[in-house]
């Protein structure tokens, strides 16, 4: 795999950013790809280490050694054949996957893993450039309907490898556009919205129908949806924002991250500002901000309040600060629990830990501080970690725009969970297991977050093209998809 004696001559060598000062001033991406030659080089470290622990990271079950190796070798159509045997998308997971295969590398035992996701993205993204990239077409139709519904990642990809099997296939989205969390959710600086485009191009011609704007549950039912179509997947996310149950929550000026991340996207697609901001405009601009939870959400609302000229930055988070580096012999090859700094604190933030909120106040019906205090978390009888207030540690923080970034209850219940009258868990997800995705409704599937909860893009991926496979095997009785 590789250059087997790569990892000893190679220095890790990852692609860079813009300078803070030039990205605050841009909403494009700020990435800078490695040359052709540095990538073999890259590649070439890649080790060959009998068991590959990068596997047990990826969700998707990329062949990461086997790509990297022939990008090393320079066979790069091969190597865009491989990565896209196992990932429809890898240009959206080369770009905001927090790479758990690198974490899982065994390079990464003293923290110099090989460069997978600069890898991957690089792939794709020359595979595009010499079109190498092409609608798969099923050579015969099934004359079997499926409607997926929620166009994030999940359903994406759950529609793509059904209508490459040829399935009629109709993808149905609430929002105007297709895209999901991936077209609103993420900020254009980390992933710009041309790159969903042009693979709902590559769909349409596969055969998949999009209908954006019919929000099921309310314009349509599912119980029209269930005699329509011979299957049914439910692919809608987990919208359900955790909310802050403190006194002043009702203020002006505190709002939730997606309303925000949302209202921005749309300008960035053109949008006026009334369809932007169809009920009131939430802008960072010469205000105090203050971001409550310590996620990418939070990061990404971090970025984009100083593109919009925030005066101050602030985040707060109520766990404690995590250690600046993990110990590799009880975590590896896990995911590790240590601190993060993502591009967007670097572009100016002051961030906080162990802080709980209080109390928004204000005047006139407008937020102007938050009410905090410390907070220490110590094992309980039970031995399960607990909070405790410290006593004389309370204070005040200045802030006219409050965002909410605490993370996701689960999928939202009102109108299609409660019309299909599938089952849910006990966090609140619908009920359906990984072997087969069925709900406990007869034609009735579930995928990605609104299965899982709140995850991860490359999880999405993952289930919905194994709920395909599944929906495939109920409607043939067998099927060719991967699992």
């Amino acid at each position: 795999m590789g250059k087997p004696t790569g990892f000893l001559e190679i220095d890790r060598r990852d692609r860079g950013y813009e300078k803070p000062e030039a990205r605050r001033k841009s909403w494009k991406e700020f990435l800078k790809p490695l040359s052709e030659p540095e990538l073999a080089n890259q590649a070439a470290r890649c080790m060959d280490c009998g068991v590959p622990f990068c596997h047990t990271g990826c969700p998707v079950n990329n062949m990461i050694p086997d790509w990297n190796n022939l990008v090393y070798r320079h066979q790069w159509e091969a190597a865009l054949r491989t990565l896209h045997s196992t990932n429809n998308f890898p240009e959206f997971t080369g770009r905001i996957c927090p790479a758990p295969c690198e974490a899982a590398c065994t390079l990464n035992i003293d923290d110099n893993p090989v460069t997978i996701k600069t890898i991957e993205c690089a792939i794709v993204d020359r595979g595009w450039e010499e079109g190498w990239i092409r609608p798969l077409i099923a050579p015969r139709r099934t004359g079997r309907r499926v409607a997926v519904i929620g166009s994030g990642p999940a359903g994406m990809a759950c529609s793509q490898q059904l209508a490459r099997v040829g399935h009629d296939v109709t993808l149905f989205e609430k929002n105007d556009r297709i895209g999901g969390l991936l077209r609103y959710g993420i900020p254009d600086f980390k992933m710009e919205k041309h790159l969903i485009d042009r693979r709902i191009e590559q769909m349409r011609a596969e055969g998949v129908v999009f209908r954006a704007g019919v929000e099921v549950g309310v314009d349509v039912d599912m119980q029209s949806l269930r005699a329509e179509f011979d299957a049914v997947v439910l692919a809608g996310g987990a919208e359900w924002p955790r909310d802050l149950e403190v006194p002043g929550r009702t203020l002006d000026g505190v709002h939730f991250a997606m309303d925000f991340l949302t209202q921005q996207n749309k300008r960035g697609a053109g949008d006026d500002e009334a369809r932007a901001a169809p009920l009131r405009t939430i802008s960072a601009r010469g205000k105090h901000v203050v971001v409550i939870g310590g996620g990418d959400t939070g990061s990404d609302c971090i970025g984009t309040s100083a593109r919009q000229g925030a005066a101050s930055i602030t985040q707060l988070e109520i766990l404690p600060r995590p250690p600046d580096r993990e110990n590799k012999a009880l975590t590896w090859p896990n995911w590790p629990l240590k601190l993060r700094t993502s591009h967007a604190h670097e572009e100016g933030c002051e961030r906080d830990w162990a802080i709980l909120t209080k109390e928004a106040v204000g005047s006139d019906g407008r937020i102007e501080a938050l009410q905090c205090v410390r907070v220490e978390w110590q094992p309980g009888p039970d031995g399960r970690m607990a909070m405790r207030e410290m006593p004389g540690s309370e204070f005040d923080l200045k802030a006219d725009l409050v965002l909410l970034a605490m993370g996701f209850l689960g999928p939202v219940r009102a109108g299609m969970v409660e019309q299909s009258e599938v089952a849910l868990d006990p966090r609140g997800n619908v009920l359906a297991n990984t072997s087969d995705y069925r709900a406990s409704v007869d034609k009735v599937f579930a995928a990605g977050d609104m299965r899982r909860g709140q995850s991860l893009v490359v999880w999405a991926i993952r289930e919905g093209r194994q709920c395909a496979r599944s929906v495939d095997e109920f409607l043939m009785g067998s099927s060719t998809l991967p699992r």
